[in-house]
């Protein structure tokens, strides 16, 4: 994980990379309204009515497959997808497939469904070395995840399925297509009104990461110093309990 700070009103002060190179905040503990909803009408419109496992999509899936004679769609819920990247992103086979079925139906019985999409809205790829949705909301539109836009949380709804979209060149274009599809179904499916719709197409997809804020560098150095040497600490007594 990122090293975060934050004020006592949670503004966020500074933030570090993760050891590995991401972006990766601590898991959130609620998702907003707007990019709940954008990530459900887009990944899995049923998701709080089926128990894991959505036949419909599965046999929709199969069908799509079928008649392409290839893997074009996966049929895999939000659950199934959180176990995915549980699992670190194994290759899609049927094997695994089945394997991610039998988890997700474990997960729903231990986890809510707030709790499922928080998970996975925590730990999904948004392209490049951003992890999360919070980080993503900092790195692509400078600001906390519930101050997102219509649009802004269409366009990050999409990006976990196709995070290569975010680099310049031509995917911009077809982000800007299936960030724009997504409003349009959100308009369809009564959740957002015409004008809201429109304007939200209007939005410029943002130009280029921001930086994080770094508003208390000398206090983020020092709880980063801080973090590492409580771990060495840890890992030390660990290997001497180990040898003992």
């Amino acid at each position: 994980l990122s090293i975060v700070i934050t004020d006592t009103n949670g503004v966020l002060l500074g933030a570090t990379v993760a050891r590995d190179g991401q972006w990766r905040f601590p898991a959130i503990d609620s998702v907003p309204e707007k990019f709940s909803k954008a990530i459900i009408s887009y990944e899995d419109k049923r998701f709080f009515r089926h128990p894991g496992i959505d036949p419909i999509a599965l046999i929709r899936a199969a069908i799509t497959d079928i008649s392409h004679k290839k893997i074009v769609s996966g049929g895999s819920t939000l659950s199934m997808q959180t176990i995915r990247l549980s699992r670190g992103n194994k290759p899609r086979t049927i094997h695994e497939k089945i394997i991610e079925m039998v988890l997700a139906l474990r997960l729903e019985l231990r986890f809510s469904k707030k709790e499922i999409l928080s998970l996975y809205s925590s730990y999904a790829p948004f392209g490049g070395n951003v992890v999360g949705l919070e980080a993503a909301s900092w790195r692509y539109f400078g600001c906390e995840p519930h101050k997102l836009t219509w649009a802004e949380c269409a366009m990050l709804a999409v990006l976990p399925n196709s995070p290569s979209l975010i680099h310049p060149g031509k995917n911009r274009d077809i982000l800007l297509q299936k960030r724009n599809r997504l409003l349009q179904r959100l308009f369809t499916g009564g959740i957002i009104d015409s004008v809201t719709c429109e304007l939200s197409k209007l939005e410029q997809l943002p130009p280029k990461p921001f930086a994080l804020p770094q508003t208390a560098p000398h206090l983020l150095h020092r709880a980063e110093k801080e973090y590492l040497r409580k771990n060495s600490k840890k890992r030390n007594q660990s290997r001497e309990s180990k040898i003992s």
